[in-house]
């Protein structure tokens, strides 16, 4: 008689095996969910108003837009840490030509863009042609783009902008819902096309998975590693420019631990540093976590100290996690 001993092993396993699968896929969305649950019961229905919601959903709109180019560098292994400064470098050159009846809309918007592409391009050079390490490049680009902000606004924010210009940060669509927040959502769709749905995207997968073989079997590693830098160039400087028109000025000051915001969510939502595992989804999901992170904690009076411990938690935790997902 055959013994049913090995059947039950394996059924156990496979038990196993689905609760890990399921726990890998989703288990930062119900991260989110949680916080949802709680921070409505704990806040006593002042988080639930559509009030705070809709505030919400514009907080985490510039970060957004930032994770979403960060999310194709950590994808390859790689990491930007000059979006802060692209930031504040776009708002400001976008700022310099936005004052009122000196230049159509689309000129400050062309040339804060423009910024964003040529300081990518600057990376992606360093990056792939020079091979210095991406921490150490873009670090370096920080800087760089930080004092050219001052250098141009002299130190000073560059104020009394066009009510066109002003209205891409601060107006509203459909009456009700944040402009800046439909930007964030295009940014994500686009994100999630190029990510899904073409072919670049599935080089960009390959890369991070292991990138002597994607070179081997004739993908261009190169080519590819300067255009998640040049992404992420282009999504900081939209982000800089949303940001100008919602403080109503360009400050070399804005733009500050923004890239430490952007690299919590994308890990967050499941990206590894190591590159090769992530998803638009996640990433989205992880800058609406820390979105209700910081105001959940301000309706509960919590110190913006404290606030600062628990997201470095979260962040080492999403990183622990991610390291014993990959040893198993």
């Amino acid at each position: 008689m055959p013994s049913t001993a090995p059947n039950a092993v394996g059924a156990e396993h496979l038990k196993k095996k689905n609760f890990s699968y399921y726990l890998d896929k989703y288990g930062v969305l119900f991260v989110f969910l949680f916080m949802f649950l709680f921070l409505s019961i704990a806040t006593t229905s002042t988080f639930l108003t559509s009030k705070n919601l809709l505030n919400v959903v514009r907080q985490v709109s510039v970060n957004g837009v930032i994770a979403v180019g960060m999310m194709f560098v950590l994808l390859t292994g790689g990491i930007d840490l000059s979006v802060g400064s692209v930031v504040a470098l776009a708002g400001v050159i976008s700022a310099t030509f936005a004052h009122p009846g000196e230049y159509p809309l689309i000129v400050p918007i062309l040339l804060g863009l423009l910024v964003g592409l040529i300081v990518g391009g600057i990376n992606a050079f360093f990056v792939v042609k020079t091979k210095i390490v991406p921490f150490i490049a873009t670090m370096g680009m920080l800087s760089i783009a930080k004092g050219v902000a001052l250098v141009i606004s002299k130190g000073r924010p560059i104020s009394n902008l066009s009510d066109s210009f002003c209205f891409i940060g601060s107006g509203n669509v459909f009456g009700f819902f944040p402009l800046l927040s439909l930007i964030m959502i295009c940014c994500f769709i686009v994100g999630g096309i190029i990510q899904r749905r073409t072919r670049l995207g599935r080089y960009i997968f390959a890369i991070g998975g292991n990138e002597n073989a994607a070179r081997v079997s004739g993908i261009k590693v190169d080519a590819c590693k300067a255009a998640v830098y040049i992404f992420s160039g282009f999504f900081a400087a939209i982000a800089g420019i949303v940001l100008a028109g919602r403080i109503t000025t360009g400050s070399p000051a804005s733009g500050e631990g923004y890239e430490l915001d952007a690299i919590a969510s994308v890990v967050i939502g499941g990206t590894s540093l190591n590159g090769g595992v992530g998803s638009i989804w996640g990433t989205l999901i992880g800058v609406l976590i820390i979105g209700i992170l910081h105001n959940g904690m301000d309706l509960l009076n919590v110190s913006s100290y404290y606030q600062k411990i628990t997201q470095g938690a979260i962040i080492i935790l999403a990183v622990l996690l991610d390291t014993r997902s990959k040893r198993s």
